[in-house]
């Protein structure tokens, strides 16, 4: 089952002191493109976060946040008294006059003046983390598999709309190589010239082979029944379908220009159509 890279996820967990918010997006992109924004805080786990993520969701270009919230019962901050009072004296030493409270306002700006304090990460809190990143990557894999499903209905869409090309061009192919051979016997009797039977018989069969298309209509059944039945396989394979799309191109590309045929050119033209709007989806598939 395909999946696209497309999604996004987010959890949001509340402790007794903060509020914990993860939110994980996702978008197409060749390799998998993890960007995290982190607390400080959290840091030292920033490694492990990351390939936590990196195994759920393979590839792609991640947006990965972490938001964290303080109520107002606690603070990761706090004033640095002694430093502010300390400034102050020396600022009322500057300028006797100045009232206290416009020296407090510049005290509290100057270096040191509040202190943060860093405490060893509580394990109970980091689990709450990971139950909620799990949350997230499970809510964004749901979301990456429902659209899958509607790729995987419209590449159907396509395959099905080639496939009913490719028989309109075995077809009208018998009647393709009729005409080639019709135009070449013509050719050769306005010359008015006496011609050896066999040789010309030799040549032409020489030059209708380099007009056939029977291996090319075959391959192409096939890369359209492979593309299928990959497109059914349990895992998803994005690169695998894009090198089978490439390859069903290349016979689409062969048959137009072995075709020699307008009728048979006009088909070929809506196959590449077709083509053209698989190969833009699978950019999205993961």
């Amino acid at each position: 089952m395909i999946k696209s890279m497309t999604g996004f996820g987010k959890s949001v967990s509340q402790l007794p002191t903060k509020k914990i918010t993860i939110e994980i997006k996702s978008l197409n992109s060749k390799n998998q493109d993890l960007n995290a924004r982190i607390p400080s805080f959290y840091r030292e786990k920033e490694l492990e976060l990351r390939n936590l993520i990196a195994q759920k969701l393979q590839r792609g270009k991640i947006d990965f946040s972490l938001y964290v919230e303080l109520n107002g019962e606690e603070t990761s901050s706090s004033i640095n008294t002694d430093v502010v009072k300390q400034y102050m004296k020396q600022l009322q030493a500057v300028t006797p006059d100045a009232a206290p409270i416009e020296l407090l306002k510049i005290a509290t700006r100057l270096p040191d003046a509040l202190k943060t304090e860093r405490d060893e990460i509580d394990e109970e809190e980091y689990q709450t983390i990971l139950g909620g990143l799990n949350e997230a990557l499970n809510a964004i894999e749901t979301y990456r598999a429902d659209e899958g499903k509607v790729l995987k209905e419209d590449f159907e869409l396509r395959i099905k709309n080639i496939s009913t090309n490719l028989e309109e061009v075995i077809t009208i192919d018998p009647e393709r190589m009729q005409g080639v051979r019709e135009r070449l016997t013509k050719a050769v009797s306005d010359l008015k010239a006496e011609v050896d039977e066999n040789r010309f018989e030799q040549e032409l069969t020489y030059y209708l082979e380099k007009y056939d298309i029977t291996e090319e209509k075959v391959r192409l059944n096939n890369h359209l029944e492979y593309f299928i039945s990959s497109l059914n396989s349990e895992d998803s394979n994005g690169k695998k379908l894009a090198f089978i799309s490439q390859e069903m191109g290349r016979e689409i590309n062969t048959i137009g220009s072995k075709s020699n045929y307008a009728p048979m050119q006009q088909i070929v033209v809506r196959m590449k159509d077709e083509l053209e709007k698989i190969k833009e989806q699978l950019l999205n598939v993961l």
